[in-house]
C-alpha cells in the first residue's frame, strides 16, 4: 500500500504531534507486513489488526501529554487507513470487527 494513504488527515492536522501519528503508521505498516504475506488467512490478519490496535490504544496517555487525543478525526482516520489496506489485499473483513480492540 502506498506510504501516502496512510492517516492522510492526522499528517494534516497539527493537533495530532507528527510523532505519534508516525507512531500509528508504524504500528499499521507491521500489521500490514503480516497481512501481505497472509492475506488469504483471516485469522492471522485480524491478530496483526489487533496487535496493532491495541498498540494504538498504548499510546493515549501520550496522546494526553501532548494536549491531543485520539478522537473523532483520528478514529474515523485510523479506520480509513486499514480500509484501504484491507481493500488492496481484496480481505473481506468488516471495520468494526478488523478494529475490536480499539478503546478509543
Amino acid at each position: 500500500m502506498k506510504e501516502e494513504l496512510y492517516l492522510v488527515d492526522m499528517y494534516r492536522d497539527d493537533y495530532y504531534p507528527n510523532f505519534l501519528v508516525d507512531r500509528i503508521k508504524s504500528y499499521l505498516q507491521t500489521a500490514e507486513q503480516i497481512i501481505q504475506h497472509h492475506s488469504e488467512d483471516l485469522v492471522r490478519v485480524q491478530q496483526a489488526l489487533d496487535v496493532a490496535v491495541s498498540s494504538i490504544n498504548d499510546l493515549a496517555e501520550t496522546f494526553y501529554a501532548h494536549n491531543s487525543e485520539i478522537e473523532t478525526v483520528a478514529r474515523e482516520d485510523i479506520a480509513e487507513t486499514v480500509m484501504t489496506m484491507l481493500d488492496y489485499y481484496s480481505i473481506t473483513l468488516d471495520i468494526e470487527e478488523a478494529l475490536r480492540e480499539r478503546d478509543w
